[in-house]
């Protein structure tokens, strides 16, 4: 058996398990964590199909930078808040299966139609990539769509700043007013507290003695 086959064939399972671990994980550590494995197979699979700056990319963008980004999202907004798991819409779960498994099959039948399920490089395909793979991606990049790869990474840029701005928790000041009302109800109820100020006093420094 090729070598090709021996290390796609060790990689394939763990990539599979890892996905169905984040998908299945309720804590979002854990499941970033899946997430990274399951980047790094997929970065092996590019280098079995002789994708070196994709296998790169893979590497240094998704398991580096951008899970980075999740896993500092996550600890801004907290794990260990009570999430409401109320499903908002009836039948939601269904119909998120059933759009996966429609997305499925269009990218399927789009890939079919266009350029079909081939065991063999198309025509001209040693041609385009005489300088290397890198370079023959770089050039369809950066020269051909140019004006397209640019105006992505800025829309990108403003989604990150939009969800992180949204995403911004600001905790309310409390004014003097509701701190003297506070005690008031305290002292209403009985829960007095000798070495506290009264209402609308000045704290010292230092706090109450």
């Amino acid at each position: 058996m090729p070598l090709d086959n021996v290390v796609f064939w060790v990689f394939a399972p763990v990539s599979v398990a890892s996905a169905i671990g984040m998908l299945v994980m309720r804590n979002a550590v854990h499941a970033a964590l899946f997430l990274i494995v399951n980047f790094f197979t997929i970065a092996v699979m590019y280098l079995l199909l002789d994708a070196p700056f994709l296998f790169a990319v893979q590497i240094i963008v998704y398991a580096g930078a951008i899970m980075v980004l999740f896993l500092f999202v996550i600890m801004l907004l907290g794990i260990d808040r009570g999430d409401d798991v109320h499903e908002p819409l009836i039948g939601q779960r269904p119909l998120a299966v059933i759009l996966a498994v429609g997305f499925v099959l269009e990218i399927g039948l789009a890939l079919r139609a266009g350029i079909g399920f081939a065991t063999r490089a198309p025509d001209g395909f040693d041609v385009v990539n005489q300088g290397g793979n890198a370079q023959a991606l770089a050039t369809v990049l950066f020269r051909d769509y140019f004006f397209p790869f640019e105006v992505t990474s800025v829309l990108l840029i403003i989604a990150a700043v939009a969800a992180m701005v949204l995403a911004q928790r600001k905790s309310r000041a409390i004014t003097q007013a509701e701190i003297d009302e506070h005690r008031a109800d305290l002292d209403a109820l009985g829960h007095t507290n000798p070495g506290a100020p009264k209402p609308g006093a000045p704290l010292e420094a230092g706090g109450p003695r």
